[in-house]
């Protein structure tokens, strides 16, 4: 017999599992600069897997084919980074000045629209602000490269390695296990996300890749400077779904309204973009990506949130392939076969209502 103020064993239980995850999340998010590159090379090592396991079944060792692997991604990542590094320097070297800029001119805009101005609201506090925050701004990006640097070198070493070890890693860890059967679910979970979140990332980056090349043409054609530097960050935010569209419109709104200063042009630049994005998510992205790697929208929109406020840019960028790992392993493991449901976004996957009414024992006094 309890006296009512202490909680019983279930609420006991409750508590203790959500302190465990608030735990785990405030790990998460101060243990950053450690997991992102495992995660990372995670994610990575999914989708190149096939491509050192092809070279292994022509004979080719599979230290030398992750090798091989890894050296061909680096040739094709460094000469395009090379290639936008003078354009976002030069963005960047430009940055107080554009948003001194950008603030005279929607402080013009607000004065031409009847009822918005406000006296002594003039932008040139803006502008001194901005200008004194330069400096603090540019130690604190140099400081981000140096650690950016560094974690890209951790993930391309890890991903060496697990690329080499891929064919035993996997079997070893699923061994330690003690039940057969436990070993057996853990170990289809893992290949079933494996398979779903290679599918799914490798059909995005040619999207993605299709994208870049369309936004970056059109905005070529329309005369914004730079073309090729906003075509890849739009093919990279395109990785973040409903956020990242939007981070990129709002981007080629700035980069058109300081590019085209009078008339219409300003919004082209974003309506180009809009105009490639509805095409590629109403049409090639449903039709690459297939029916049965659909999450549900309010899954996704909610593990982008989580990992965007968790690790920013870099957390939203893998929030879909986790969360596509997670209802792969969710769909072989019966306690949590209902969260594997709830991430499903395939119509037909959940009962409706009214079976699960019709379903429903009946009390002694309905009719």
């Amino acid at each position: 017999m309890h006296d009512g103020s202490r909680p019983t064993g279930p609420q006991q239980g409750i508590a203790l599992r959500g302190l465990f995850v608030l735990a785990v999340l405030a790990f998460v998010k101060l243990a950053q600069p450690l997991l992102a590159p495992v995660l990372f090379a995670l994610v990575l090592a999914v989708v190149l897997a096939p491509a050192v396991q092809s070279l292994r079944r022509r004979g080719v060792p599979e230290y030398v084919g992750a090798g091989l692997v890894v050296g061909a991604l680096l040739a094709s990542v460094l000469p395009l980074a090379a290639a936008l590094a003078e354009p976002a320097a030069a963005w960047w070297q430009r940055a107080p000045e554009v948003l001194a800029e950008l603030a005279v001119r929607l402080q013009r805009l607000r004065a031409a629209i009847p009822g918005l101005d406000t006296a002594g609201g003039g932008p040139g506090p803006i502008a001194e602000h901005l200008a004194t925050e330069g400096m603090a701004l540019t130690g604190l990006v140099l400081g981000r490269s140096l650690a950016f640097a560094l974690s890209a070198a951790a993930t391309v070493i890890l991903l060496y390695f697990l690329l080499a070890g891929e064919h035993w890693l996997l079997p070893r860890a699923v061994q330690a296990l003690p039940r057969p059967r436990q070993r057996a679910l853990v170990l289809a979970g893992a290949l079933a996300a494996q398979r779903d979140i290679g599918r799914f990332l490798s059909s995005l980056a040619m999207i993605n890749a299709g994208v870049a090349l369309a936004v970056g043409l059109g905005l070529h054609l329309a005369g914004l400077p730079n073309p090729l530097m906003w075509g890849v960050v739009s093919g990279v935010l395109n990785f973040i779904p409903y956020l990242g569209p939007v981070a990129i419109v709002g981007l080629l709104g700035v980069a058109g309204l300081l590019a085209f200063p009078t008339g219409w042009m300003p919004l082209l630049p974003p309506a180009l973009f809009l105009a490639v994005h509805a095409v590629e998510a109403n049409f090639i992205a449903p039709w690459f990506v297939g029916r049965r790697l659909v999450l549900s929208p309010v899954s996704v929109f909610l593990s982008v949130m989580l990992w965007g406020w968790l690790w920013g840019i870099a957390g939203a960028l893998v929030a879909v392939p986790v969360l596509i790992g997670l209802r792969a392993v969710c769909r072989r493991t019966p306690r949590l076969r209902w969260l594997g449901v709830l991430l499903d976004g395939r119509r037909g996957t959940a009962p409706s209502l009214r079976t699960l009414l019709a379903a429903r024992p009946r009390a002694p006094g309905d009719g």
